[in-house]
C-alpha cells in the first residue's frame, strides 16, 4: 500500500504543482504586457487564464500534502525531521500561493476587466514585481521540499 500511495503522491505533485508553478511564473510578465496595453483583449485574456490555472491547480494541489501524509503514515516516517520540515515548508507554500499570489493576481485581473476611468488607475509595475518575487519564493519552497523528499537527511531507507 505504501508504494501505491507514494506513486499517487508523486503523480499528484507532478500534475498539480508543475502547472501552478509555470502559470504563476508566467503571470507577472503577461500582466506587465496587459497593463502596458489595456486595450489588447488578448493580453488581458491570457492573464485571466493564467490566474484561473493558478486557482484551479491550487485546489488540485491539496491532494499532494494529503497523499504525502498518508504515505508517510503508511511508511512509519511521520516523525522524521526531514518530513516535518517538508510539511512546514509545504504549509508555507500554501500560504504564499493562497494568501498572497492568488489574491494579488485577482487584483490585477480585476483592474484589467474593470471599467476604464481616470479615478481607478491600473496597478503599476510594483504589483507585478511583487508577484514575481512571491512566485520565486513559492517555487523555491517547492524545490526545497523536492530536495528533502529525494535526499531525506537522516533517513534509514538508504537513499
Amino acid at each position: 500500500m505504501s508504494k501505491f500511495l507514494l506513486i499517487l503522491h508523486v503523480l499528484a505533485a507532478i500534475v498539480a504543482v508543475g502547472p501552478v508553478t509555470v502559470a504563476a511564473s508566467r503571470f507577472p510578465q503577461e500582466a506587465r504586457r496587459a497593463l502596458a496595453d489595456p486595450d489588447d483583449p488578448g493580453a488581458a485574456s491570457t492573464v485571466r487564464q493564467l490566474h484561473r490555472i493558478c486557482v484551479a491547480y491550487a485546489w488540485v494541489g491539496t491532494a499532494v500534502p494529503i497523499l504525502g501524509i498518508a504515505t508517510g503514515a503508511s511508511m512509519g516516517v511521520l516523525s522524521s525531521t526531514w518530513l516535518t520540515v517538508s510539511m512546514m515548508l509545504t504549509a508555507l507554500a500554501v500560504v504564499v500561493l493562497g494568501g498572497l499570489i492568488v489574491p494579488g493576481q485577482s487584483a490585477v485581473v480585476a483592474c484589467l476587466y474593470a471599467p476604464k476611468t481616470d479615478a481607478a488607475p491600473l496597478p503599476g509595475r510594483e504589483a507585478t514585481v511583487r508577484l514575481a518575487m512571491l512566485t520565486g519564493v513559492f517555487n523555491l519552497l517547492w524545490v526545497t521540499v523536492t530536495v528533502l523528499m529525494v535526499v531525506r537527511p537522516g533517513s534509514t531507507t538508504g537513499a
